[in-house]
């Protein structure tokens, strides 16, 4: 059976193991701090040398709480708990180390991270029956009630998706009592992964590693927020590095081998994307999107890529869905306003597009493909803002040259002013436009011009003063057919005039 002063020996030892190894990994095993943490009460040998060991005497359990004092403020708060066990073993009723225990407890957490605010509540009350009349630690025992109530209602409102509350809980109160509570840090991460405020975890978690390099949790939340900003590569050495340490962790394999097939069904699409295998790209890449929707800062990517495939698959109105998901990500995006405008000229939005780019014209104005693009849409928007002549004579593009004299003869009959005395003025102004729709379609040339999108006359298109059949209104004129017949000879059509 093992004697109480190699226990103790034991306990001093790993003490003094854990605090180089700590030292070690810190790079602070050379300077001033370490000579700090290389104290005497770390070194059994000199502690064997002064008899220091615990001879079960009140005056030990003293010393004992002195040293773990020492630790507690080097924030050695495992190796304080060790210490003031075997003063508490030594004297019973040594309030000192209740007190002493209860604050480390404040401070650390047991397995699977849990804050050991009920072993400090428990030594708290220890103490009091010791010392009943102690304000000061009554204040402390009340602190370490509010931070344990705090974290149930942070954890509440967390799990309710109140994220903000819920950080001020841990921030305002339970970090505030119990700065060292490793479980209410590793909320924060989540709480912070769950705003977006990706940076800070990096940030938060770093520091976490760097007490003990092998946390999980840790590992996997900041590894998370490094894929949320799309540096995977990194959010893969995280995630390696703690399947290394446990390969069933359900939470890491889920992240890294999610990540993986994120990337592998990406890197699918812009391959196919690349080779013109168009349909198939857009069906990776919407397989891509589905993976993981809150991954916004790769997805804005996937949409913008989709847009582009779907515009020269000639699907315009899918196209404009695309990018208009790109641009609500981030409306900056000068590329998404590119495309988009390209998809509304698909779907003859004319309006629509010219306003998207010029808008990305303004963001890039040294742009020449932009401004050529902008061109082509006004240009567009232009020709849909005339009048359609083929429309107003009732025939197709591709009619001929009879079939558009008959058109003619046929509306104007229908809508000369002497055979429309109650509506005079309504037939006037449709006969005029019938007219104007002849002296283009009836020319070849204009024609030929017309369909090119040429301006042939400004007033003509836009019902301004062009063509007029009448040469003024209110002027007296007469029309009829040669012979009688609708169909006979003349120009146009047969058709008189006399004004």
């Amino acid at each position: 059976m093992r004697s109480s002063q190699d226990s103790w020996r034991s306990i001093v030892r790993v003490a003094k193991w854990k605090t180089i190894v700590v030292e070690r990994k810190l790079g602070l095993d050379g300077g001033k701090r370490v000579d700090l943490r290389r104290q005497d009460l770390f070194d059994s040998d000199q502690i064997l040398m002064r008899g220091k060991l615990p001879e079960n005497k009140p005056s030990d359990a003293i010393d004992l709480s002195k040293r773990a004092s020492e630790m507690i403020k080097l924030k050695r708060y495992n190796d304080a708990i060790a210490l003031l066990n075997s003063a508490i073993k030594v004297d019973p009723d040594h309030s000192d180390a209740y007190q002493l225990r209860a604050t480390s407890f404040r401070q650390i957490c047991k397995a699977f991270e849990k804050c050991r605010f009920e072993e400090s509540e428990k030594d708290y009350k220890r103490f009091l029956e010791l010392k009943p009349k102690s304000p000061s630690v009554e204040k402390e025992l009340s602190q370490t009630l509010q931070a344990r109530d705090a974290l149930n209602s942070a954890y509440n409102h967390f799990e309710s998706g109140d994220y903000p509350k819920a950080m001020d809980y841990i921030n305002k109160i339970v970090l505030v009592y119990s700065s060292g509570c490793l479980e209410a840090k590793i909320l924060k991460l989540k709480l912070m992964l769950a705003l977006k405020d990706y940076s800070s975890v990096i940030s938060e978690a770093g520091y976490i590693l760097k007490e003990d390099e092998d946390n999980l949790e840790a590992l996997l939340l900041r590894g998370r927020a490094y894929y949320y900003l799309s540096d995977h590569d990194v959010a893969s050495r995280h995630y390696q590095k703690g399947l290394r340490l446990d390969p069933e962790h359900s939470e890491l394999k889920k992240a890294y081998f999610g990540m993986k097939q994120l990337l592998k069904k990406t890197k699918s699409a812009e391959d196919n994307a690349a080779r013109g295998k168009l349909r198939v790209a857009a069906e990776d890449f919407k397989a891509a999107l589905a993976l993981d929707p809150s991954h916004t800062s790769h997805n804005v990517h996937l949409h913008l890529s989709l847009c582009k495939v779907l515009v020269k698959l000639g699907r315009g109105k899918d196209a404009i869905s695309s990018c208009t998901e790109a641009l609500n990500i981030d409306e900056e995006l000068v590329e998404a306003l590119v495309q988009r405008g390209e998809a509304k000229l698909l779907t003859e939005d004319w309006e629509g597009a010219v306003q998207d780019l010029k808008i990305a014209a303004e963001k890039s104005p040294q742009d020449t493909i932009i401004r050529e693009v902008l061109m082509r849409a006004e240009k567009s928007l232009k020709l849909s803002q005339r009048k359609d002549w083929y429309k107003i004579l009732g025939v197709s593009k591709t009619a001929h040259v009879a079939e558009i004299k008959r058109a003619y003869k046929k509306l104007a009959l229908q809508w000369h002013p002497d055979k429309n005395v109650d509506n005079r003025e309504e037939a006037e102004a449709k006969f005029r436009e019938i007219a104007a729709a002849y002296e283009v379609l009836g020319d070849e040339d204009k024609r030929v011009r017309y369909d090119r999108g040429e301006d042939l006359d400004e007033g003509m298109g836009m019902g301004g003063g062009g063509f007029n059949p009448f040469g003024g209104h209110g002027q007296q004129y007469t029309f009829h057919f040669d012979g009688g017949n609708p169909g006979g000879g003349g120009f146009p059509g047969g058709f008189q005039f006399n004004f």
